[in-house]
């Protein structure tokens, strides 16, 4: 049988020439320096990194959500490479032995990527030994080896933890109710947050009722709703108590029934039609805080939740960029004339279009597959929702375009161009970095420099040629394996 295969030859593109043998050795002295050069150099790198990460220098007024998002667009990594970039000096920073060890070429790359996956404080030094005695290959298949025990190990903890999962109610001699459980991890983190919720609301309802003041005696009762009003704040257990008190009447009230998706993560808006025609000059002016901020915040109605928290004209215009909207007239009074019908912002077909066009998020280094549509001149301004006036942006760009000052317009030949807020071009690639004559000799010169002598061997490991058994490795080396053993 023919397959494709067939046609592709794996000899070398260039036949070998046979030269003398010191030349030979001494060609691959020098890829194996500069090899372990680069290594030293990446140790650096990955320095330079860390540091800009946890500074935060990829969002500083610059609109990418990550550090590696940044990298992609300013150095041109894959967008893979650049979060594992990312993740390694990240845990480098914590794992002082083999970021030396990277930085004095005596690992590799190749090698310190891989034990951090699975390195910690505590194990370090033992896959620092690993790492010194094996090859790139002897690395992987003994990290692949001990996630799988940490894989069996969390999984079993995680049965465990189901297991004893259970929750006890009865009642006490006295009367009151004893509750006492174990919660899975998520299960408890969903109800703490209710009862973080529940409390503040609670507490803050009972302080604007006057339930509770500090400025009557004990055991005073409220003369209007009959409650007794404490002369203190309760306990953080007797919050505790009312707030779950308060999550048990809210779910009988409202039923246990979530209902449907669409509804229950609903958001409505209103916004009075002034200040969705806030001009787009001083939405941006208010972002960058110049003089003409003033008057956009003082543009007449209102842009309010259901709940009557107050948001800004920026970000009631992103959200009604692409949304449902219905129209309401009121009267002079305030009351409800007419309610029109539940339109979409961006009809179906049109947002289509969109997607099939822009193929995700356009702004410059981003390329999310999925995003919001945005109105480069806003419908409220009198911008017409067709395709030309349509730009693709995910939620965050959205929001830097919106409330951050970030400028799009579209060019006559159909291209998109992005301003920074203080109106300098946001180029889509940035221009490279200069490249010396030689960069192999500046780089050897740096690491010198460094006071790293990098010879030809300084990266060949202890392995004498025997067989690996990844079965024993792992059980001498792996905490969890040696403790079962």
């Amino acid at each position: 049988m023919h397959t494709a295969f067939d046609d592709v030859s794996l000899a070398p593109m260039i036949a070998p020439t046979v030269g003398a043998a010191p030349e030979l050795e001494r060609l691959g002295d020098e890829i194996a320096e500069l090899s372990a050069q680069l290594d030293a150099a990446t140790a650096r790198l990955l320095d330079l990194i860390r540091e800009f990460d946890a500074r935060g220098g990829w969002g500083n007024g610059s609109g990418f959500r990550s550090c590696a998002h940044w990298l992609t667009w300013r150095v041109g990594m894959d967008p893979g490479a650049a979060r594992e970039r990312v993740r390694v000096a990240r845990a480098l920073g914590t794992l002082p032995r083999l970021a030396e060890a990277l930085a004095c070429g005596e690992l590799s790359y190749s090698k310190v990527r891989a034990l951090t996956r699975v390195a910690t404080p505590e194990t370090e030094e033992r896959l620092l030994k690993v790492g010194r005695a094996g090859t790139a290959e002897h690395v992987e298949r003994i990290v692949r080896g001990w996630r799988r025990v940490d894989r069996i190990a969390e999984a079993k903890q995680g049965i465990q933890r189901h297991r004893s999962r259970g929750l006890h109610v009865y009642q006490d001699e006295d009367g009151m109710v004893v509750i006492r459980g174990r919660l899975e991890p998520e299960t408890g983190a969903v109800l703490m947050k209710a009862l973080e919720a529940s409390r503040e609301a609670l507490y803050q309802l009972a302080r604007n009722n006057g339930v509770i003041n500090k400025n009557v005696p004990a055991e005073t009762l409220h003369p209007e709703t009959g409650l007794l009003v404490c002369e203190d704040t309760p306990t953080w257990s007797q919050q505790q108590a009312d707030a779950l008190g308060l999550l048990a009447e809210t779910a009988l009230h409202h039923g246990i029934d979530p209902g449907t998706p669409g509804e229950r993560y609903q958001v409505v808006v209103h916004v009075d039609a002034p200040v969705l025609a806030e001009s787009d000059a001083s939405t941006a002016a208010d972002a960058c805080g110049t003089a003409d901020a003033s008057a956009a915040s003082n543009a007449p109605g209102q842009s309010v939740l259901e709940n009557g928290t107050h948001v800004s004209a920026a970000t009631s215009r992103r959200l009604a960029c692409d949304s449902t909207r219905v129209v309401m007239r009121h009267d002079a009074d305030g009351h409800a004339t007419d309610v029109g019908a539940r339109t979409r912002t961006i009809p179906p077909a049109l947002r289509r279009a969109l997607q099939h066009r822009d193929h995700g998020c356009r702004f410059p280094g981003c390329g999310l597959p999925f995003g919001q549509g945005h109105h480069i001149r806003h419908w409220a301004n009198g911008g017409p929702t067709t395709l030309s006036n349509l730009a693709m942006l995910c939620r965050r760009h959205h929001r830097a375009v919106h409330e951050d000052g970030y400028q799009v317009e579209r060019l006559p030949d159909g291209e998109l161009q992005f301003r920074l807020p203080d109106g300098r071009l946001f180029p889509d690639v940035p221009p490279r970095a200069p490249v010396p004559p030689d960069p192999a000799e500046r780089l050897r010169a740096q690491n010198e420099a460094e006071d790293l002598h990098i010879h030809p061997r300084v990266a060949i490991p202890d392995w004498s040629g025997e067989r690996l058994d990844l079965g024993w490795a792992i059980d001498v080396l792996h905490p969890l394996a040696a403790s079962n053993s």
